[in-house]
C-alpha cells in the first residue's frame, strides 16, 4: 500500500487566515488616522473580531475613546478605571470577575485583560478585551493586537510629522518665490507707470492675482488649469522684463486642464526654468511647457535652453540634501507622498545643456481633490 504526503492548503486554516487578515486590513485605515474616537469606533468591531471577545475597549491617556460590544452597563466603568492603572504602570494585566465588579448573573464577561498602547515608547492609551475565560491565549491575543494597533499608531504620527515637514517646506517655496521676484516685478511695473499707465494697472493686477493664489492658505490641491493659469500671470510679468528675449512655447491637451495636483508643484520649476534660462545670458531664451494626455496619468515637462546643472546637484536636491535645490526636493517629495515613489520628478540636464523636468500624476487618485 502506498501512502502519499497530502499536499495543499487545509480550507479551514485559509479561511481562518483570510478572516484575521481581513479584520486587520479593515481595522488599519481609521487607526493610521490618529486615536481620535471617531477613528477608534470604526477599528473596535473588527479587532474585537480578531480577538474574539464579547467585547472591547480603547482608551487614550485621559478617557475612553471606544467600546464594542455589550457588557458597559455592568462593567464598563470598572474595566475603563482598571484601564487607567495601566496607563500608570505600562503593563498588562488581567482582572478577574471580583476586580470588575459585575453582578448580573448571567454575564460572559469573566475577565478582562487589557494591554497599553504605545507610540515611541510612551504609552498612549489601552486595548482590552472581555469575555468568559482569561486564558493565557486570550493574553497573548490582547498583547498582540495592542502591539499591532500601536505599530499602526507609529505609523500614524509618522504620516502626521511628514505632513508638518511637507507644509514647512511649502511655506519655505514660498519664502523662496517672494523676495527676488516680487522686487523685479514691482520694478518692472514702477518702470511702465508714467510711460504707459494703461500696462502699469494691467501688469499690477496680474501681480495681485499671481500672489494671492501663490500665498492661499487653504487646500494642499489645486486643478492643473489653476496652476497653469498662475504660471501664465507670472510669465506676464516676466515678459513684460525680458521682453521679447524670453520666448515660451505651451502645448496643453484640454483633457488634463481639471486634473488635480499638488499645489505650487509647477510653478517653482518654471521660476527656475527662467532663472537659468535667461539670467546671466545676452540673447534670447527658450521655455516650453508641455502637458499631455497619457492614458491613466497627466504628463507635464518643463524646459529651458539655458545653462544646465551639474547631475550631481540635482541628485541631491531630489534627495533632500541640497539646500538650495528645496523646490525640487518639496516637489519631488510631496509628489511620491500623494501618489507613490513611481510619480517623482524626473530631471534631464547637463552644464551647459539646459534642463528639462518631467512631472508625471495620474489623472485620479482616491482622497486627492482640488480645492
Amino acid at each position: 500500500m502506498r501512502l502519499r504526503r497530502r499536499t495543499g492548503t487545509d480550507p479551514v486554516v485559509s479561511r481562518a487566515t483570510y478572516e484575521a487578515l481581513h479584520r486587520a486590513w479593515s481595522a488599519a485605515p481609521p487607526l493610521r488616522q490618529g486615536l481620535q474616537p471617531v477613528n477608534a469606533r470604526k477599528s473596535a468591531r473588527h479587532l474585537r473580531s480578531l480577538l474574539g471577545t464579547q467585547s472591547l475597549l480603547i482608551t487614550d491617556v485621559s478617557e475612553l475613546v471606544a467600546w464594542d460590544g455589550s457588557g458597559f452597563d455592568c462593567h464598563g466603568a470598572a474595566v475603563v478605571s482598571h484601564a487607567m492603572s495601566v496607563l500608570e504602570t505600562g503593563r498588562s494585566r488581567i482582572f478577574g470577575r471580583k476586580r470588575l465588579g459585575c453582578t448580573t448573573p448571567d454575564c460572559p464577561a469573566r475577565y478582562a485583560v487589557i494591554a497599553p498602547l504605545t507610540v515611541d515608547e510612551r504609552v498612549v492609551g489601552t486595548l482590552g478585551g472581555c469575555g468568559a475565560v482569561g486564558s493565557p491565549g486570550l493574553v497573548r491575543a490582547t498583547v498582540e493586537v495592542s502591539r499591532w494597533v500601536s505599530g499602526q499608531l507609529e505609523l500614524a504620527e509618522l504620516d502626521r510629522s511628514r505632513s508638518r515637514l511637507l507644509e514647512a517646506e511649502l511655506t519655505a517655496l514660498r519664502a523662496q518665490i517672494s523676495p527676488h521676484f516680487i522686487y523685479n516685478s514691482l520694478t518692472v511695473i514702477a518702470s511702465f507707470v508714467r510711460t504707459d499707465p494703461d500696462r502699469a494697472r494691467e501688469l499690477l493686477l496680474e501681480f495681485a492675482d499671481f500672489t494671492r493664489y501663490s500665498f492661499r492658505r487653504h487646500g494642499e490641491f489645486t486643478t492643473l488649469a489653476e496652476e497653469l493659469r498662475s504660471i501664465d500671470q507670472y510669465l506676464t510679468l516676466q515678459r513684460a522684463r525680458y521682453g521679447s528675449r524670453l520666448r515660451v512655447t505651451l502645448r496643453i491637451a484640454p483633457e488634463v486642464l481639471p486634473v488635480a495636483v499638488p499645489f505650487l508643484c509647477l510653478q517653482p520649476l518654471v521660476e527656475n526654468a527662467i532663472q537659468h534660462g535667461m539670467e546671466g545670458r545676452a540673447g534670447p531664451g527658450q521655455l516650453s511647457i508641455v502637458a499631455s494626455d497619457e492614458g491613466v496619468d497627466a504628463h507635464i515637462t518643463v524646459e529651458d535652453d539655458g545653462v544646465g546643472m551639474d547631475p550631481e546637484v540635482v541628485r541631491r536636491a531630489l534627495a533632500g540634501q541640497e539646500m538650495s535645490g528645496i523646490a525640487l526636493g518639496n516637489i519631488d517629495e510631496r509628489l511620491r507622498h500623494v501618489f507613490g515613489d513611481e510619480y517623482g520628478l524626473v530631471v534631464e540636464t547637463a552644464l551647459g545643456a539646459g534642463t528639462k523636468v518631467h512631472v508625471r500624476v495620474p489623472k485620479y487618485h482616491a482622497g486627492v481633490q482640488a480645492s
